[in-house]
């Protein structure tokens, strides 16, 4: 049995004339994870808070730390590691029991404090207008972290909250749940020895809920860290908790197995779990009556796209087939922000807010355009350049060459190389790579813009069946990978029959049927197969 690090004994805390915790006592080990359950106002957030060592001072009672602390810097660690060595200053490792909240520990509270993070509902703590890796590097600036090493761990951060396809990001562009990583990563940059997660997915769908959850196990894990989860959803403390506590009208009405409190809980609450996970994601594109007029000396008014209405789900490979002149192009062309619609509306979800493509502006679609990645079936790289000036003059950012390389090996394994595959071919230049290898490196190059939406035109052309292959599976792996939404454009059956989820049939401008991908290919015609 661990020790313990924290010891919380008959803990009370009013507001006005109101108790909100009664006398709350429990002990956390080294290294656990403690659910604490409850409905909303039983006292979860107001019990997260003392524990952090914020807001006001409890009514009565006492939360001790029991660490070690360096007899030569302002360290902390777990008190199992008195007697060793401080890892900062090489000093000695003192075992002591800091009492939180009394008065007498002032200058050592603010240094257990240093070793504890905490996460809430809400994503508040990112500079919305800069960049994922540039959260990270706030973070570890704010801890001093040695600046030479910096980039290094803010990249090994990201890439342990699984967001290296979004380093680039700007973090207000991010979705709820990628934002909440990006949280974690800087909270994680603090090495803490205690995170306190106030209800971390509250807000998030249960499959995105799910990603999160798992992302905290693994750091608690990784780094030794101890962990205070807060819900009131049984499926978090379920999923994440070593032992957990049910708390009701502040005080502590069960506590031990998360089996035992979740049966308690619902028992006497009968709270509603979480709904299952649909297969794809929340709706990321919403076209609502869509239509481009062109105006021809030879044939009038042309209506290549007529009024068509269509949504897109997020990590949905969606195909749009018809035969040439049906108007796949040029809804296409009209999704990417290249061309401007004579009306209706082309909605792309960015982050958290809906942006209209058919608005012109730096807000509109201007924003929406730099996550839209197009690859055209005439692709193009560089052919005097090696693979990583390929991909790196595709980001057209200033970082470190460490950075750079790093970021296109990550972008390549999302297109489908292995990882030896990978760093085989960064020095390479196109005209030695198979054509199947080189359509990859075109799909990295899109990809490591850290595009929402990608989509491909024609992607298969003239293909050999074998490439094909190794297209179709660089797409799904982008997909699994990446979170990856996909459109294809195509005229190819076969192609689109292996790869799309859904499919929408277009004939003179207008999508005559919209389905699964069996469906509506029963409804092609054998002039549109051939075509």
């Amino acid at each position: 049995m661990p020790q313990p690090f924290i010891s919380v004994h008959n803990l009370c805390m009013d507001f006005d004339d109101t108790r909100v915790l009664n006398n709350v006592s429990f002990e956390i080990p080294e290294g656990e994870i403690m659910g604490v359950i409850g409905r909303s106002g039983a006292g979860k957030s107001v019990l997260m808070h003392l524990l952090r060592g914020v807001e006001q001072p409890p009514t009565k009672g006492s939360i001790v730390y029991h660490m070690a602390a360096c007899n030569r810097c302002t360290f902390m660690d777990l008190q199992s590691r008195a007697g060793g060595r401080c890892p900062e200053c090489g000093g000695e490792l003192v075992a002591v029991d800091v009492d939180l909240w009394d008065e007498k520990s002032d200058g050592m509270k603010s240094r257990v404090m240093n070793r504890t993070a905490i996460m809430f509902q809400r994503t508040f703590a990112l500079y919305g207008d800069d960049r994922v890796i540039e959260n990270v590097l706030h973070a570890l600036d704010d801890i001093r972290y040695p600046q030479e090493q910096a980039i290094n761990r803010a990249a090994d951060l990201i890439d342990q909250v699984k967001l290296s396809h979004r380093m680039m990001h700007i973090a207000r562009d991010l979705s709820g749940g990628e934002k909440q990583r990006v949280v974690l990563a800087r909270q994680l940059a603090k090495n803490p020895a205690m995170l306190f997660a106030d209800e971390p997915t509250g807000t998030l769908d249960p499959e995105t809920a799910r990603l999160v959850h798992a992302m905290l196990i693994e750091a608690a894990g990784r780094n030794t860290m101890g962990m205070v989860v807060t819900s009131h959803f049984p499926q978090v403390i379920e999923d994440m908790a070593d032992h957990a506590m049910l708390l009701v009208n502040g005080e502590i009405a069960t506590i031990g197995s998360p089996k035992d409190v979740i049966h308690s809980f619902v028992k006497d609450y009968q709270e509603i779990e979480e709904s299952a996970p649909t297969e794809r994601g929340e709706k990321i594109l919403s076209a609502r009556d869509v239509t481009k007029r062109y105006v021809s000396v030879d044939r009038g008014v042309v209506r290549a796209v007529n009024s068509v209405t269509f949504d897109v789900a997020e990590k949905e490979i969606f195909g749009i087939i018809g035969k040439s002149g049906a108007g796949k192009t040029t809804l296409s062309q009209i999704i990417a922000g290249i061309i401007e619609p004579t009306g209706g509306e082309m909605n792309i979800l960015i982050g958290e807010d809906w942006v209209d493509m058919t608005k012109p502006g730096i807000d509109e679609r201007g924003r929406a355009k730099e996550y839209i990645g197009l690859l055209h079936q005439e692709y193009d790289l560089f052919p005097h350049r090696t693979v990583l000036d390929n991909l790196t003059d595709a980001i057209g950012l200033e970082f470190p060459k460490e950075l750079a390389m790093r970021k296109a090996i990550v972008t390549l394994k999302m297109a489908g190389f292995s990882g030896e595959k990978s760093n085989e071919i960064l020095h390479r230049f196109p005209g030695e790579l198979s054509d199947g290898e080189r359509h990859r490196v075109a799909l990295a190059q899109v990809l490591i813009r850290e595009p929402r939406i990608v989509i491909l035109d024609e992607p298969t052309g003239t293909m050999d069946p074998i490439t094909k292959q190794d297209v179709k599976h660089s797409i799904l792996n982008a997909r699994d990978e990446m979170d990856e939404t996909f459109i294809v454009v195509s005229h190819d059956m076969d192609f689109v029959r292996d790869i799309c989820d859904r499919l929408a049939l277009m004939r003179g401008g207008k999508i005559i049927k919209i389905g699964p991908t069996v469906e509506v290919l029963a409804q092609v015609t054998d002039d549109e197969r051939r075509d």
